[in-house]
């Protein structure tokens, strides 16, 4: 960790350096500790390499779905494993100068910038493409018309960075097929005016209590309200539900919810849930990593249930700073006008509000909602102070990391599309043992993608009849690099002391892989050697 923060370590050397420690007795002890300075290290050299600088509303939403997003990602992974590893004092230098490096040199030269054209756009509603508020006409419709049915997962606060690892996850799976697309939510970017936004509607309006939104003039608050919108819109052939609920589902109570409904709203909520109260804000990469793993639940318990049309998308995304923030990072300006509904940590709503030099007004008009109402966003990623609130996770502003939110269209095939990578053995020039160790080269002959994964071998030398007669080495084959040369490991063994009974004999080097589901292994590949060496006192054990 201490060659990070000085940087006396490359990034790619830091992660050849961390894979060796992976073939250790205890790397698995201390797999987030690694994880956490492999995750720093890419940090800190992804930052080195990305220009911040939009040109316009599109180019700064096009280079922080292409790039930009790489480093909140980046961001998010190394705070959560710091979090979860064992003696993390030691990466107390690490965190300070990662959440420096996060703050000062990413997230605010970034959205400071961001919001030189924000405050050049004076509607909203027709630039912040592709919009949100179209997400039923553009996803959701077009199957329906087809005559297909189609479930839609909402995971509040799923911003792009976390959807695009949630894509990379699903095509993994084998028989998910997923592609990744992008939009972008009305403002203010909190929770009631996302999910409204993402059901059918002709006109959506932000009720006077300035926390309602009504779809069409009715509630869409509540998961309720919610599926009698859809229900309306579908002829009776719309459902929504809690996530939860359908989890608990027995295998016919969600085969029967697929077959009485063409379109179905599932509702999950983790990561606002402990970004939104002060003292759990602190584990919202933790939520995101429950998340990850939840959504990958529901969409294989959709599959289950003869789904094969699904979407996932969030109604906002969020901003993080794991260290408490400064007075500098407050808006210097407390919201004034005539009549104020709501004050938020990045929003107020209200009327005949003045604009100052610390926010961004917009009628609602602006963004596309209807009604007569205004809204103050703080500016950049500055903060209101509200009594009893939480400062380190919000939403409901304008910032890169609030308004992009992923769409991911998942579809089930009826065949596999999942091979695991090929591994060979590279022979030297002899293969005669002469003395108690060997150096012996694995090669991964094509790098690793989502749908060629990873193989795990378990690998050591054994005489004919079976009998070990080394040390042994679980070995993950998962390298992504197109080099050969960097696909290579060499891998070395030590020869236990019964490997006397088998000198000037034939011993097997065999690459054992375990079977999915029990606790044997079968053999996946392997090679002859003769032993024949003069036995001493030079065996380690």
């Amino acid at each position: 960790a201490r060659d990070v923060v000085n940087r006396t370590i490359g990034s790619d050397t830091c992660t050849r350096l961390i894979y060796q420690r992976r073939q250790t007795a205890w790397y698995k002890r201390y797999a987030d500790l690694y994880a956490a300075i492999d995750k720093g290290s890419q940090f800190l050299y992804k930052l080195d390499q990305v220009t911040l600088s939009p040109r316009s509303f599109a180019d700064g939403l096009q280079q922080y779905t292409r790039t930009w997003f790489r480093v909140d990602q980046l961001y998010r992974q190394f705070i959560y494993h710091a979090r979860q590893a064992e003696h993390r004092t030691l990466l107390v230098p690490l965190l300070d100068e990662i959440d420096n490096y996060y703050t000062n040199n990413y997230l605010l030269p970034l959205n400071d910038q961001w919001q030189e054209i924000v405050d050049g756009v004076t509607d909203w509603h027709a630039v912040a493409l592709p919009r949100q508020m179209d997400f039923y006409e553009n996803y959701v419709a077009p199957y329906l018309r087809r005559g297909k049915k189609v479930f839609v997962i909402i995971s509040d606060a799923l911003r792009y960075e976390v959807g695009e690892e949630l894509y990379g996850r699903i095509r993994q799976e084998d028989r998910y097929e997923a592609n990744l697309e992008t939009a972008v939510t009305a403002l203010p970017s909190f929770t009631q005016l996302g999910m409204a936004a993402l059901l059918p509607h002709d006109t959506l309006t932000i009720a006077q209590d300035g926390r309602t939104v009504l779809v069409d003039g009715q509630s869409s608050a509540g998961t309720a309200n919610r599926r009698k919108i859809l229900a309306q819109a579908t002829h009776g052939a719309g459902a929504a539900l809690q996530a939860n609920d359908l989890l608990n589902m027995s295998r016919e109570e969600s085969r029967a919810l697929f077959r009485d409904h063409e379109v179905v709203y599932i509702y999950h909520n983790r990561i606002d849930a402990a970004g939104d109260k002060r003292e759990s804000e602190e584990r919202v990469f933790d939520a995101v990593a429950d998340t990850l793993a939840e959504l990958i639940r529901i969409i294989k318990k959709l599959a289950g249930a003869n789904a094969t049309n699904m979407i996932v998308t969030a109604d906002h995304g969020f901003i993080y700073q794991r260290r408490p923030l400064d007075a500098s990072d407050f808006a210097g300006q407390q919201a004034k006008g005539g009549q104020i509904l709501t004050v938020n940590r990045r929003y107020v709503l209200g009327k005949s509000l003045q604009e100052g030099r610390s926010f961004k007004r917009f009628t609602v008009r602006d963004v596309g909602l209807d009604g007569e109402m205004e809204m103050l966003l703080p500016k950049s990623v500055n903060r209101l102070r509200v009594k009893g609130a939480g400062s380190r996770y919000v939403h409901g502003g304008a910032s890169l990391q609030e308004i992009i939110v992923p769409v991911i269209h998942i579809n089930k095939k009826r065949q596999s599309d999942v091979t695991k990578v090929n591994v060979d053995i590279l022979r030297g020039v002899s293969s005669i043992i002469t003395t108690n160790q060997i150096t012996i080269r694995f090669y991964q002959t094509e790098p690793a993608t989502a749908k060629v994964q990873p193989r795990v071998l378990r690998v050591g030398l054994y005489t004919q009849s079976g009998q070990l007669i080394s040390d042994r080495h679980e070995l993950v084959f998962d390298f992504s690099s197109e080099n050969e040369r960097e696909r290579e490991i060499p891998v070395q063994f030590i020869l236990t002391r019964q490997s006397e009974t088998a000198n000037g004999q034939e011993i097997a080097l065999r690459l054992e892989e375990q079977v999915p589901g029990t606790s044997h292994y079968q053999v996946y590949k392997s090679a002859r050697y003769v032993l024949k060496r003069r036995f001493g006192s030079d065996f380690d054990f």
